[in-house]
């Protein structure tokens, strides 16, 4: 089964859903549009809480932390208010964490459009989100220092994604289909390298699950994306359901951890295979270059592990990365790849019915 990471390099949701709906219709996925506006920014799409409360606040063109002021208390007791009777359940605070529409066009054009449309084609709908490792080293308090490394902010940060996920979910659920929820994180390749000696494998676990559990809540099928080599150990070692990795530049990077995917897969565990360059020249690339690439991953892989069509009935086709930062001409052939390939490890799998999260 075929999905994409996320982005689109569209202004207009209407044309990233017609080339979605078009290439992904199993698996479509709502479309963030990066150059719409700085509003697509994960600040807005999926934080928008904590600007709200005025915890995170834009000093010149970068978004801080301000927990200096005076008010900073209040602050953090507005957020909370707000934060914990939504992890209750309350439907009106519940509202409040998910993206507006003037920060997640994509969003809401989605759900207006599957409402109309027959989904007969479509198993899953899927939705995404920053990951909190990315988030949280990112954002800065205003003296520099990553929100990562202070407690009581990565709380708040890993909150509010968590109950982003969890209401996007929901919205998803309300269609009628299965929601895959991506947690998209490539800043996990940080974690044991020497920039980052302090960060702690266990608290990202922890971080991680918090969030997987919150999807799991509504129903939905918990994914990860990192489009770097990282400790895929760590990964496996979580909650996730669907393990998404950039296969094209760094599916050699699971080799070291081939007996623990085995035993992930064992488990019933996907793969979302992001063979579809998005940092190479897609027009290199045909359907057929793309699968003997992948083919002779799984031959490094499993040589002696699962059959091959259990790992095939246990994989997805994704591009490598979102596409946003891309032309309209290269997204448009990355997901004609993506869903060509697709077409084709199905022709491996005759009998299969498809991928089942």
């Amino acid at each position: 089964m075929a999905t994409g990471i996320g982005s689109l390099p569209f202004e207009d949701p209407d044309k990233a859903l017609a080339l979605i709906l078009t290439e992904l219709p199993e698996a479509p996925h709502w479309p963030q549009l990066p150059r719409r506006s700085s509003r697509e920014h994960f600040v807005y799409q999926f934080l928008q809480p904590l600007v709200a409360c005025g915890v995170v606040v834009l000093r010149g063109n970068r978004w801080v932390f301000d927990m200096a002021r005076d008010t900073s208390a209040e602050c953090l007791t507005d957020f909370y208010t707000t934060c914990l009777p939504a992890e209750e359940g309350d439907p009106e605070c519940r509202r409040s964490f998910l993206p507006s529409p003037e920060a997640a066009a994509g969003f809401y054009a989605f759900l207006s459009r599957m409402r109309s449309e027959d989904l007969d084609r479509a198993r899953f709908l899927k939705g995404q989100i920053a990951g909190p490792l990315t988030v949280a080293l990112e954002l800065k308090d205003e003296e520099g220092r990553p929100a990562y490394y202070q407690g009581d902010l990565r709380d708040i940060i890993v909150r509010t994604l968590a109950l982003n996920a969890r209401c996007q979910a929901a919205s998803l659920s309300g269609l009628g289909r299965t929601p895959i929820i991506f947690v998209d994180d490539p800043a996990i390749s940080a974690c044991g390298s020497r920039l980052h000696l302090a960060l702690n494998r266990e608290t990202i676990l922890e971080d991680l699950n918090f969030i997987f559990t919150a999807i799991r809540t509504e129903g939905a099928v918990t994914g990860v994306h990192s489009c770097e080599a990282v400790d895929w150990s760590l990964l496996m070692e979580s909650q996730v359901q669907i393990l998404s990795l950039d296969a094209y530049r760094f599916g050699a990077s699971l080799i070291p951890y081939a007996a623990q995917l085995r035993a992930f897969l064992e488990r019933g565990g996907v793969v979302a295979w992001g063979i579809v360059p998005t940092l190479d020249d897609p027009f290199r690339e045909s359907g057929e270059s793309l699968l003997r690439r992948l083919d002779d991953l799984w031959d490094q892989l499993f040589p002696k592990g699962p059959d091959r069509a259990s790992v095939l009935r246990q994989s997805m086709i994704t591009p490598a990365c979102g596409t946003g930062l891309l032309t309209a001409d290269q997204a448009e052939r990355i997901y004609r790849l993506t869903a060509e390939v697709s077409r084709r490890v199905r022709q491996l799998t005759p009998s299969s019915e498809g991928t089942k999260p």
